[in-house]
């Protein structure tokens, strides 16, 4: 049975009994904090304005900033679009269940809140058993940018989904620590070239040798068809900044290194707050907002991020320093 009364709740989201109350609550206008591979997401039923509107109000979410609809099937994916493409076969083939999100013309069915007001739809289908399982008891798409407050660091954790939205109508269900850690790559398909308008695990290189074409990856410091695009995103509420390793630190400073040499040279004396995170873009990525969720709790002044040393080929750090570029943006 559903709660009646307001108030976030974390239940696990492998009881069969918590997975049904959470496809009541989709099926009645309800929102659900639900896991991923990439983030948690505030999921609400694709076809129903009503409930996106609800996520957009609780997030504080600007009016254009499109929403990812998460499916459990091509079939279900297909009823999304207008027009599906070869190229949408081929990656949907090597690339789902997980951490891609393709962007296609959007069906006249389906809500244009749903995608910012615009004309695209984002999909992708996600690579957890809980979500994946939460869709298809649901029948049916459900919408879900990440469950946080707009613009803020995003929830790896079901506790982080907690800390945000306490006070609201929300079943969060808890699927463990989210495996990958950044939200998915989102490629559009409806050009002439495939163009990559957000970095995440599934790289350019890979898009492009699945497709057999030269693939663009634009830099996007405004709101595109794809959320994530603002250019201060995923951001601490301590002042934050990359620097330095020479340069980090200081009385009440908290100091993040990413695959820093950290021998011979140290953070200024004084500092709150310290991790190393290692020289692996895979396991950055999986440690990184929850390294800033805590930093952010810490009682810090500022976040000092020294970011790595990237030498010739950056690809396989783009969605880290994506990010990072975004958390510490001043506008």
């Amino acid at each position: 049975m559903s709660d009646p009364l307001p108030g976030a709740t974390v239940r696990s989201g492998f009881d069969p009994a918590v997975l049904a109350d959470a496809v009541i609550r989709l099926r009645t206008g309800r929102l659900v904090g639900m896991p991923t591979e990439t983030v948690y997401g505030l999921a609400g039923a694709t076809f129903d304005p009503a409930a996106l509107e609800a996520i957009y109000a609780i997030k504080q979410r600007p009016s254009d900033n499109p929403l990812i609809a998460h499916v459990a099937s091509v079939d279900m994916a297909r009823t999304l679009c207008r027009s599906w493409t070869d190229d949408a076969d081929r990656l949907v083939a090597a690339c789902w269940p997980g951490p891609l999100a393709i962007v296609l013309d959007r069906a006249d069915s389906v809500p244009a809140i749903a995608a910012g007001g615009r004309d695209s739809i984002a999909i992708r289908m996600p690579a957890h058993p809980v979500a994946l399982r939460l869709i298809e008891s649901m029948g049916a798409p459900v919408s879900a940018p990440s469950a946080n407050r707009s613009g803020s660091i995003s929830p790896t954790e079901a506790r982080h989904v907690l800390a945000d939205f306490a006070e609201e109508d929300l079943l969060v269900l808890d699927g463990g620590p989210c495996r990958i850690g950044l939200e998915s790559t989102v490629v559009d398909l409806r050009g002439q070239r495939p163009t990559v308008l957000r970095p995440g695990a599934v790289t350019t290189d890979r898009i492009a040798e699945i497709l057999g074409v030269k693939v663009t990856q634009p830099e996007i410091l405004g709101q595109a068809e794809s959320p994530g695009t603002a250019s201060r995103h995923y951001a601490p509420t301590t002042p934050t900044r990359l620097c330095t390793l020479e340069d980090a630190g200081g009385d009440g400073v908290a100091v993040i290194t990413i695959a820093s040499e950290t021998s011979g040279t140290t953070p200024a004396a004084g500092s709150r707050f310290r991790v190393d995170l290692p020289d692996d873009p895979t396991l950055v990525a999986a440690m990184l907002y929850c390294t800033l969720h805590a930093a952010d709790l810490s009682g810090s002044s500022r976040i000092d991020i020294v970011p790595p040393r990237v030498d010739g080929d950056s690809i396989s750090w783009n969605a880290v320093l994506d990010r990072l570029g975004r958390a510490a943006a001043t506008d």
